[in-house]
Order: structure tokens, then C-alpha cells, then sequence
């Protein structure tokens, strides 16, 4: 693809962005969109307009450019008179001429207020925060699409990425087998301290030089034996389950166990590992989606956060020359991993702006449908009354771990969403083991989010 010609329509047109959430992602999109032709970010939305003033800043602009607004009308006033503007709510912005919202609160309720305020004004939404794409996506995709308005997942993220890289090889004529994402962190081996790092954190390798190899060992053997070695690393992440539900409702494509197989492994292993058992690996049958635990020395490239394909090796010429060449292919010739290694967060997001701005188009799939859900299931016995507190980097909630379901409507006994069982207190006590559903949670009917899903639920199941 030349991206030049792809949006030469720009080339006299100025894409006028509007970010909400100035955190890791938003800040890096800021920074980049200073610098990218035909994309200009005006506007940042964030509760703490200090931080938002702190983006703007650290991407060149002058902080006498910079207005901090507390109402529509001085921030029409400063937007007419060229400054950038900040508010701490996108009510303050609608008045705005503005093409597009991309929404990287990462907060449920707030990303799905800030998504269905910008439809209703008739702005196009990038959607990097996943937390509110996996309750309620494919309802805010129909609405936009209703309106004649796009709405996407964000390229420099895995989701987006990831939709790519499978309708890129569908499009071939590739034989798709499987397809996933490398967790966000490397597991990284260090043989001469006999530690393996994660994120920080150092786990004693054990034997692991000799679980180094996968050699003439079946795949499901080394699979146990690396799992039971390393079983302090949390092998299934939420933000990963949340990420690959999104790709489960944009491609039709679903995981065959609720938390994945999550396999350790070197990337050249992964085509021996992410396939079906008849080809030797340790999904139960094709189209599956997985995660994997990205294993390697420190002087050895990352897979963090990078996403791939499992495809058939049908001509098995030319997957010969191939594997010469270096691709991974499995060991016995069956299959091949097609990868990209890495994600750019918001570095990448000027691609689904333009594409929805210009091209009228989705960088995931205009006609996403609810295929799972993200839910929970309790970790430990939780009591009647509790609130189940939301937090942290990854947005978990303690206490419960994810899981992805079949997608189905809120209400009795239905597994409840995940992000909308946060913050909200138990009905019930909960024993350990039991999957939360939506008759145990004191569910926040009067907000936007469940507002929004329940429309869902009505357009997709009829209830």
C-alpha cells in the first residue's frame, strides 16, 4: 500500500482531530500528529487539564497557544482565534469544528459518553480505549455507520493491527489457521543470572536452558513443562483478553478455551504451538485466536505487543524457500507464522483519522458484531456487598479474573461485561470458581455504558 496516494484526497485538507485522554497513548498520538501532513489536533479533552496542557506542551506548542477553557463559549472563542484549547469535558467542545474524536480515556463510562457525544455532533471516533469497544463496539459501529460516520479501532494498537494483518492475508489467498498477539511483555531470559525478567519483576529460571529447545519434543509437552516453570507469570493478562475479543467481534474468528492456551515460547516456535492439534499444536481446530508469552534472551529482538498470523503452508515449495529465508515454519512443514513485531500506540493513529476522515473507512470492520464478551469470574470468595474495585495500569478489577465468553444479552443469569460490573457492588456473596453474572451485580442502570449496551442487546438479540 502507498499511503501517499491512499490519501492523496488530503493532500488540500486539513483533518481537524480532537483527542480525549492525555495518557501514554494520547500523548504520543499529540506528539506525532505535530509532525504527520494533513492532520491537525486542536482540541485535548481530559478531566485534568493540566495534564492536557502537559501534551500540548511536550509536543513543541507554546503554552501561550494553549487555552484552558471552562465553558462552550470561551472554548469557541479560543478555537475561532486559533488557540489550542483544553477542556475537561467534550460537552465544552461541541461547537466545535472538529472531523474526529479519538477517544484514549481508557475509562469505560467516560469513553462511552465521549463516543456517542461525537456520533451525535457528527464527528468520525478513533477508538484506542478498549475497555469501552469491548462492552459496547459493535452498537457504536452501527450507530456511526447509521449516520454516515465511521467508527474505528486505532492503528498502533493490537486490536486494530491485528484486524489488518488478517483481511491482509485472507486477501492473498492465505489458508488463516490461527491468529493472536504477543502479550505486552517479553518474558526475557537471562542465562547468566539464572533469572528470567518480566516487566520488572525476576523469576529464578530453573531449568529452563533445557526447556530451551523445542527440538524433537511434542509441542503440548513443552507447553506444560515451561508453564509449570514459570507459573508466576500472569499468562493471560486482561488488557489481552480484552484486545482479542475486539478481533473476535470484527472478524468472526473466536479463542477455543475462555483464557487462551497462552503458550511460552520463542517466536520461532510459534507455528508449531498456535495451530491445530492435527498439525501438531494445541488448538482444538481452526480459526482459532490466542495469546502468546513471548520468550528470548535480552540480545534478542521483541515480539511485545506485536500480533501474527498462522497460516497453512499448502505449496510446500514455496514455503521451503521461505523458510530458508527465515520465516518461522513449524517443524513439519504444515504451517508458517506471518508477524508483525511491534505497535506504535498513537504514533500509528494518524492512519485510522485519515482513513475515517478521508476515506470514509473503518481500519477494523464496518459491521462488527457481538461475538464475545469480556467476563469475570471470581478469584476468591467474594461477599455480598462488596464493590468491585476497578484499578491500576491494566484497568483489573481485585478479586475477579477475565475470561471471554459467548456474546449474550445483560440480564439474570447472562455473564455481566466486565466494565460494567466496575465499581459496582455484589447483590450476592460470590464463591470462588463462579462466573459473575448479571443478576449478582448492582448494575448502574442510569449510565451511558449500560444505556448503550442495552441498545446493543436489543439491536443484535432482540432483548
Amino acid at each position: 500500500m502507498n499511503y501517499e496516494r491512499l490519501f492523496r484526497k488530503a493532500e488540500e485538507r486539513i483533518v481537524k482531530t480532537a483527542l480525549a485522554g492525555a495518557g501514554e497513548f494520547g500523548w504520543t498520538f499529540v506528539f506525532q500528529a505535530q509532525r504527520a501532513p494533513n492532520i491537525d489536533v486542536p482540541v485535548i479533552i481530559n478531566r485534568t487539564v493540566s495534564k492536557a496542557v502537559e501534551a500540548f506542551v511536550n509536543a513543541g506548542i507554546g503554552e501561550g497557544e494553549i487555552a484552558v477553557c471552562d465553558s462552550s463559549k470561551r472554548a469557541r472563542e479560543s478555537f475561532e482565534r486559533g488557540k489550542r484549547v483544553v477542556v475537561s469535558n467534550i460537552e465544552h467542545a461541541v461547537d466545535l469544528s472538529i472531523d474526529v474524536l479519538v477517544e484514549a480515556t481508557g475509562s469505560p463510562e467516560v469513553g462511552a459518553n465521549n463516543a456517542e457525544t461525537a456520533l451525535d455532533n457528527g464527528w468520525h471516533v478513533v477508538m484506542a480505549s478498549k475497555e469501552v469497544d469491548s462492552v459496547v463496539g459493535p452498537e457504536l459501529t452501527a450507530r456511526a455507520g447509521e449516520k454516515g460516520l465511521v467508527y474505528t479501532p486505532a492503528d498502533g494498537d493490537q486490536p486494530s493491527l491485528l484486524i489488518g494483518l488478517i483481511s491482509w492475508a485472507k486477501t492473498l489467498g492465505l489458508s488463516v489457521v490461527a491468529a493472536g498477539k504477543s502479550s505486552e511483555y517479553d518474558l526475557v531470559y537471562h542465562p547468566e543470572n539464572g533469572v528470567v525478567v518480566t516487566n520488572g519483576i525476576e523469576i529464578p529460571a530453573g531449568n529452563l536452558d533445557d526447556l530451551w529447545f523445542l527440538g524433537e519434543r511434542k509441542s503440548h509437552e513443552l507447553f506444560e513443562s515451561r508453564r509449570r516453570l514459570l507459573s508466576q507469570v500472569a499468562q493471560s493478562p486482561v488488557p489481552d483478553l480484552c484486545e482479542i475479543g475486539l478481533v473476535a467481534n470484527a472478524t468472526g474468528m473466536k479463542p477455543d478455551h475462555a483464557v487462551f492456551h497462552s503458550p511460552i515460547v520463542r517466536p520461532v516456535e510459534v507455528p508449531d504451538f498456535v495451530c491445530p492439534r492435527h498439525m501438531g499444536g494445541l488448538l482444538e481446530r481452526e480459526g482459532t485466536l490466542d495469546i502468546i508469552n513471548c520468550l528470548r534472551r535480552a540480545d534478542e529482538a521483541s515480539m511485545s505487543g506485536g500480533v501474527f498470523v498462522i497460516v497453512e503452508c499448502q505449496d510446500a515449495k514455496t514455503w521451503k524457500i521461505l523458510a530458508h529465508k527465515g520465516h518461522p515454519v513449524s517443524r513439519n512443514g504444515r504451517c508458517a507464522m506471518v508477524y508483525r513485531p511491534f505497535h506504535l500506540l498513537g504514533v500509528e493513529t494518524v492512519t485510522s483519522v485519515l482513513s475515517a476522515a478521508i476515506l470514509g473507512q473503518s481500519t477494523g470492520n464496518d459491521m462488527a458484531m457481538p461475538v464475545c464478551d469480556l467476563v469475570g469470574r471470581a478469584a476468591i470468595d467474594l461477599k455480598a456487598g462488596q464493590v468491585l474495585d476497578m484499578g491500576g495500569h491494566h484497568h483489573t478489577i481485585e478479586g475477579v479474573d477475565a475470561e471471554l465468553a459467548d456474546a449474550s444479552p445483560v440480564y439474570g443469569s447472562y455473564p455481566v461485561p466486565f466494565y460494567l460490573m466496575a465499581h459496582r457492588k455484589l447483590l450476592c456473596d460470590v464463591p470462588s470458581g463462579t462466573l459473575i453474572t448479571a443478576g449478582m451485580v448492582d448494575l448502574d442502570m442510569e449510565s451511558t455504558l449500560y444505556r448503550i449496551r442495552k441498545l446493543q442487546d436489543r439491536r443484535f438479540f432482540g432483548n
